[in-house]
């Protein structure tokens, strides 16, 4: 009698096959890692370019206090309103200013119109400035912000004070939940 026919012998698995797929299953598993990573550095980086908007705003607003009292040897009166009035406006977007709600105090020299300050590009944060009452010699400029439009405001202050003549400014911005 004659023997069943033997199966015919299996092929190895292509060795270039093998690699392939190792390949392919660690950019798979390492790509979604590093894509994660990379999201995350990004989101970081353009809310740290917001908020160098603030940082740079109160600097010049100092700056601009400090020129303010050199030539008046007083500080310039609180500004009647923050720009823009409200937060809302500025809910997780930027914002336009209009050249005159920089200049709302220019009739009594004080609020922007006094420092000489104004932003004509858009913005991100509400920026007031204030002399409190019963401290002539102080002031307090303040950023507000909303970057991601969640209804929890990030904060950034700068103060100055006059002491003996002289007008001392912080040498930080103060900032309080600077991400949202």
């Amino acid at each position: 009698m004659n023997a069943p026919p033997s199966p015919p012998a299996s092929k190895p698995f292509p060795t270039w096959l093998i690699v392939v797929l190792c390949v392919v299953g660690f950019f798979v598993v390492f790509g979604g890692i590093f894509a994660a990573l990379a999201i995350h550095g990004v989101r970081r980086y353009l809310a740290n370019a917001k908020q160098a908007e603030a940082r740079n705003s109160l600097g010049q607003i100092a700056r601009d206090a400090a020129t303010a009292y050199a030539r008046d040897g007083a500080l310039c009166a609180s500004a009647s309103s923050p720009v823009p009035r409200s937060m809302s406006a500025l809910k997780g977007m930027k914002y336009q200013s209009a050249a005159g709600e920089w200049q709302v105090d220019r009739a009594r020299n004080a609020g922007f119109a006094c420092l000489g300050f104004s932003m004509d590009t858009p913005q991100y944060y509400q920026y007031s400035y204030t002399v409190p009452a019963g401290h002539p010699d102080e002031f307090d400029a303040v950023a507000h912000g909303d970057l991601n439009g969640d209804g929890q405001a990030s904060t950034f202050r700068i103060r100055g004070r006059v002491i003996n003549g002289v007008l001392e400014v912080a040498p930080n911005v103060e900032e309080t939940s600077p991400e949202e």
